[in-house]
This record gives structure tokens, sequence and C-alpha cells, in this order.
């Protein structure tokens, strides 16, 4: 019997997928920039040459990824990071009684230095490639309650100095935007448990091996570029994790 072969036939991306990535692209080059509205709907079938309800379901993916944002009567805007967008979409610690406030940043360190393995790996980089070394203290009600520690490329971020970095008018993602044209637009984060060394207690006034919570993330761009890392360690004695999962079915 002779062997039957079998061809896989790849299966076409449905239509408003090739829209949103279209959409994506003008994100990308600059033509839509953050914080203004992008075309009516209407605008952009006939730019796109397909129907509106296309147009749509590709604008719907894109606000649930939080890359645009709608606002009632007034169109639909490409997101930019503010105080806001930073509490809802990217700060995730809470009182044990669930309230949620702007945390008070403070900078300990920022220093240049040369990217570690692992770090060279999460950034896309090469390993020994110049990065940004940052540390934050962030208080809530006053006392200290996270350690932010920041790696970043600096071949993404040239010439950027601790005078701008302090002196930010906004959030460190609105500078990362405004400055350099990086829209942070996901993150992917991994907790786990660690006790408090020295360093750690000193900065959170803890005792040393105090039940702390770290904080992995790695933050991304466009096209899953990713832009930063940050280890976020906390005292949970007043304060939790918190994040709210919806359900994205459509």
């Amino acid at each position: 019997m002779n062997d039957i072969q079998f061809t896989a036939i790849p299966l076409q991306n449905p239509l408003y997928k090739e829209v949103k990535r279209q959409i994506m692209a003008e994100l990308i080059s600059g033509e839509w920039k953050p914080g203004n509205a992008i075309p009516a709907e209407k605008r952009l079938s006939e730019r796109f040459a397909v129907s509106i309800g296309t147009i749509r379901k590709a604008i719907d993916e894109l606000v649930a990824e939080n890359i645009l944002i709608r606002q009632q009567g007034r169109g639909t805007f490409v997101a930019t990071h503010n105080r806001d967008r930073l509490l809802f979409y990217f700060f995730h610690i809470v009182g044990h009684d669930g309230t949620k406030q702007y945390p008070v940043v403070s900078l300990n360190a920022f220093t240049k230095g040369k990217a570690e393995a692992d770090e060279a790996v999460k950034l896309g980089i090469h390993r020994g490639a110049p990065v940004f070394r940052i540390r934050n203290i962030l208080k809530l009600a006053n006392a200290p309650v996270i350690i932010d520690d920041i790696v970043i490329d600096q071949g993404r971020f040239p010439g950027l100095t601790e005078k701008q970095f302090t002196g930010r008018p906004n959030t460190i993602y609105n500078l990362y935007q405004d400055a350099f044209g990086i829209s942070v637009v996901r993150a992917q984060e991994r907790l786990r448990a660690i006790l408090a060394d020295t360093q750690n207690a000193r900065l959170l006034r803890v005792a040393p091996k105090s039940p702390l919570l770290r904080i992995a993330r790695v933050a991304f761009s466009y096209r899953d570029v990713p832009v930063e890392i940050r280890i976020s360690t906390v005292n949970t004695e007043r304060h939790e994790y918190w994040s709210e999962i919806q359900n994205m079915e459509r």
C-alpha cells in the first residue's frame, strides 16, 4: 500500500485580526500618538476597505488589551500613561481592607551596569550590554512598603539621566512614553514568598527574616518587545497583592 501524504492547509486569520495588525502598525509608526484620538470607525472602514463591524471587533480587542481607550461621547483614544492608569492597571498592592492609594516614590539608587545573563534574556539584549539599574522606595501611609529594583536597557533609553528620572512630572511609564516613545502595554508577573535579608529589612524597617512578597515583572511594549525588568519586594504586614481577572470571552 502506498503511503498517503497529507499537506496541512494553513488557517487564515479572521479579517478583523488583520485589521487589528494594521492598526497596531500605525500605532508603532507613531501616526496615532498616545493621548490622541484615532479616526472614527467609518473612516477606518473606508481606509481598510472593510465593514464597520470588522473595525469594531478589532478595536474591541485593542480596548480589552488596554492599548486603546473608549471615552463615551468622545471617541477612541490611544492609551497614555498617567497616575490613574498606573494605579488601576500596573499597581497591585492594596491594604488588607482592599483600599488602594497612590504610592509616594523616592529614589534610592541610580547607577549604570552591565546586563547579567538572565537579565539579557528577559530584555532581549546581549549579555554585558549596558543597562541602567534603578532602585525606588515606595511609601504607603507614610511607611516604606515596597522596594522596586528596575533594570532597563541603555540602548532603548539613550541619554536618560538621574535628574531626568527624578524630575519626571508623571509616572515612570509616562516618562518612557513621552521622552523615549516607548509605550508599556502589558506586563508579566511572577510572585513568591521570601525572607527579608539585611538590606531589605533596613529599607522596609522590618526585622531580618521577616516574610516578604517578591514580584518579578517584565514589562512589554508593542509587538511584545521587553523594555523593563522590575523586582518589587513588598512588606505584606498591612498590605497584600490584588489583581482582577476579567472574563475575556467574546
